[in-house]
């Protein structure tokens, strides 16, 4: 009977050890934090993201010019209204967003909004045109935040 009394708490405490590691293996809990990449080219990547109300977007800038992230205010519907964040070369930059909708966002060095509020391809004025005369399109990206499934 002692060493039941003993062999008993040692099971359970496995137990639950076992169940919170297996828990941190799921993404050590509810909320998750997701990635856009600058990669070495003036985008994205994704350009298009769905996460849960609740996790946060890193942007994480691995190209060799600094860059931003700006809300488009005539679209967000998700929060961060006014944002306007440098990220700088080998930087990071992230936001957490708490309310379902959309955030649309831009690069505000490689990319410009129209009197209509849409993105306009950096031309001329401050575009990188190709061998082929065309200037790209802007550098720009959209985030779905799905509602909590809770709520």
């Amino acid at each position: 009977m002692r060493k039941l009394l003993v062999v008993v708490p040692i099971v359970v405490a496995v137990a639950v050890l076992g169940a919170i590691s297996a828990q941190a293996d799921r993404g050590g809990g509810r909320h998750q934090v997701h990635r856009v990449t600058v990669p070495q080219a003036d985008r994205f990547v994704p350009f298009g993201l769905t996460i849960h109300q609740g996790d946060a977007v890193q942007w994480i800038n691995n190209d060799e010019d600094d860059h931003t992230v700006v809300s488009d205010d005539a679209f967000n519907t998700a929060g961060h209204k006014g944002t306007d964040r440098l990220l700088p070369v080998d930087g990071k930059v992230a936001l957490r967003f708490n309310h379902p909708g959309q955030f649309v966002y831009y690069c505000r060095f490689h990319a410009h909004l129209d009197a209509f509020n849409q993105p306009v391809a950096p031309g001329p004025d401050g575009g990188i045109q190709d061998a082929s005369g065309n200037f790209g399109t802007p550098m720009s990206g959209v985030i779905t935040v799905l509602a909590d499934e809770d709520d």
